[in-house]
């Protein structure tokens, strides 16, 4: 099918930047989806067509401009042309995690006034059923994947093929110049979407986010990032969150590169390993689960694989440094590329990582050990800072100057500055318009034009940005010390051994430690011992397992201040769980909703 294009020059939207994308090359692939083992490919034709269906779908379901629809679903192509279809229509996308359980999916549907959902399946469906009743705005539930389902006799409820069908019946009525006139007439000022922050202090918020927000975000990071029409990505991160929208959504129909949707949250790794993306995000649990994958297969390899292994990831990380410091000479590089030809390849193959040309690391501090180990092996990764408020647009490592523990320079166009008391503050036309419904804490977030982002930093000589902490996350001890939690949290996850680790100490005579163990190279080494288990829970109750961990704090003690030691420390007896309240979707601890339900082992380290 034939496409117009809709204005000229770059349009400010998503949609019409789609439009675009299906004129010039229409049949070019922008979207594979795995389903049982077989990867399907969708065109940029295939996109736009569905992306048109859906609007004309959801407008006969009597959305229109500024009402909200929610998205309830994995990440699936779906989720892509519905989030696209409700902004050709110049209404609101919600997003809603896919981990969240009733009682949050009616906070975010009640506070939204989401006038339709679109549920992934039974699961997901089944909540929201739940609590319908109780929810006035919400008039149509739409359900990707109907199998299982037995309302479907309900006529508020009807299937995504439904609506599809519903939309193309449309088609007769309507031509592609009156779609594309629709989405050109889109201001791009208003709202496009809302993303509910993580909510580890209370109760979510909704970030407005206009369409030139998007838009300038994805020329920020086509601008920073060699990425075009010739890269893949594998989508796999909530796409509620907003890095995952802007590299899975924007950058992809501003840049015109192939993302890739695997089969389902389980299958990630082998997922990773068939597509090898060129271009790749990861929040920092993803980064040491790989390190931590590294350290099991070492571990479990023959003498001889074993010494090999250890000997070039030593020197590796020498290297690394070298390169850091600019001692790097050529002599090193032929060094280097024996450790590559031995080692390095094939375990980058092994991770999923034999194309990437860019990597991001972002989403939460990663610790500055982790990321030397990465770029070691050849991953280029680059540390950047953003949040949903600034939609993910604040501050990139530069590849020509890496500096370990930054978080790298301000973005094209924006600004970074370090307020009095140091908290962080930036500023740029991709700062957001306000949280919806709530003008006390809008005008609390901006202030003469400068995002207030909550974190704790510096800036050196350089302008490169430290950040220290979440400002209220900041440890002041009984003796009146300021601590930072995260770098010494951070330290301590540098162990294959630790998944979690929750410093306390606020208010008290020394610094202690709830930590999470990490199952596969706890239980991998559990085993290489015979050191029987059954559970987690088991496993972590083990006085071995204990004297483990042990030895990783004593060991992460040596790098810090007596002041900032981890004194005592209690295993937790259950692996933390979004769905449990004790994580964000993005992982990060809620560490509230940690105190409060392990109050008796934080007593117990302080009696």
């Amino acid at each position: 099918m034939a496409f117009v294009q809709i204005a000229a020059g770059v349009p400010e939207t998503l949609p019409g930047k789609l439009l675009l994308n299906a004129a010039n090359r229409p049949s070019a692939v922008a979207m594979r989806h795995r389903r049982l083992g077989i990867w399907q490919e969708y065109t940029w034709g295939d996109v736009a067509d569905h992306t048109r269906w859906v609007a004309q779908g959801l407008d006969t379901l009597g959305v229109s401009a500024g009402n909200r629809v929610a998205i309830h679903s994995e990440n699936r192509p779906e989720w892509v042309w519905t989030d696209l279809g409700i902004q050709s229509l110049a209404a609101v996308s919600v997003g809603v995690y896919q981990t969240s359980p009733a009682a949050e999916i009616e906070y975010l549907l009640g506070h939204s006034e989401a006038k339709v959902l679109v549920a992934e399946d039974e699961e997901q469906l089944d909540k929201a059923l739940e609590v319908w009743d109780r929810l006035s705005a919400l008039e149509y539930i739409v359900v990707i994947d109907p199998r299982g389902v037995r309302t479907l006799d309900d006529n508020r409820v009807l299937t995504f093929a439904e609506l599809l069908d519903q939309g193309r019946a449309c088609d007769g009525n309507n031509t592609l110049g009156d779609f594309g006139a629709k989405i050109a007439s889109i201001d791009p000022v208003d709202v496009a979407v809302i993303v509910y922050t993580s909510g580890t202090t209370g109760a979510p918020k909704g970030a407005m986010l206009s369409h030139r927000n998007l838009h300038v975000a994805s020329e920020a990071w086509s601008s920073v990032f060699d990425i075009g029409e010739q890269d893949e990505v594998l989508s796999y991160l909530p796409l509620c969150h907003i890095a995952e929208r802007v590299i899975s959504v924007g950058n992809a129909v501003a840049a015109g590169y192939v993302v890739n949707f695997g089969e389902d949250p389980d299958s990630f790794t082998q997922d990773l390993a068939e597509v090898q993306p060129t271009f790749f995000l990861g929040v920092p649990r993803i980064w040491e689960k790989m390190l931590a994958g590294v350290h099991i297969r070492t571990a479990d390899a023959t003498w001889l694989k074993r010494v090999l292994s250890r000997f070039w990831l030593h020197q590796a990380v020498l290297l690394e440094r070298r390169r850091i410091e600019g001692t790097y000479s050529f002599l090193h590089h032929i060094y280097y590329r024996i450790g590559w030809m031995l080692v390095f390849r094939a375990l980058r193959k092994r991770l999923g990582m034999s194309r990437v040309r860019s990597a991001l690391s972002g989403a939460a501090p990663i610790a500055p050990q982790v990321l030397e180990f990465l770029r070691s092996i050849g991953i280029p990764v680059r540390e950047a800072y953003g949040m949903t408020e600034n939609t993910a647009v604040a501050t990139l490592t530069p590849e020509d100057d890496i500096r370990l523990g930054s978080v790298g320079i301000s973005l094209p166009n924006s600004e970074v500055c370090i307020a009095d008391d140091g908290e962080i503050l930036t500023r740029s036309e991709a700062t957001f318009l306000g949280y919806f419904k709530d003008l006390e804490a809008t005008a609390g977030a901006i202030v003469d034009s400068w995002l207030h982002t909550g974190d704790i930093g510096r800036l050196d000589d350089a302008g490169h940005l430290y950040i220290t902490d979440r400002k209220k996350d900041i440890i002041i001890t009984a003796a009146g010390k300021n601590i930072s939690p995260s770098e010494i949290e951070n330290r301590l996850k540098m162990s294959p051994y630790i998944r979690e680790a929750v410093v306390i100490g606020d208010k008290r005579r020394y610094l202690t430690a709830l930590i999470g163990i990490e199952a596969d190279t706890v239980g991998d080494w559990a085993t290489r011992r015979r050191i029987p288990y059954t559970t987690y829970q088991d496993l972590a109750s083990k006085p071995e397992i204990r004297d483990l961990v042990a030895e990783a704090i004593d060991e992460a003690n040596g790098e810090f201040a007596r002041v900032e030691t981890i004194k005592h420390f209690e295993l937790l007896p259950l692996e933390l769980d979004h769905e449990d309240g004790q994580l964000t979707a993005t992982q990060k601890v809620k560490r509230s909703a940690i105190e409060e339900q392990f109050t008796e082992l934080i007593d117990r380290m302080y009696r």
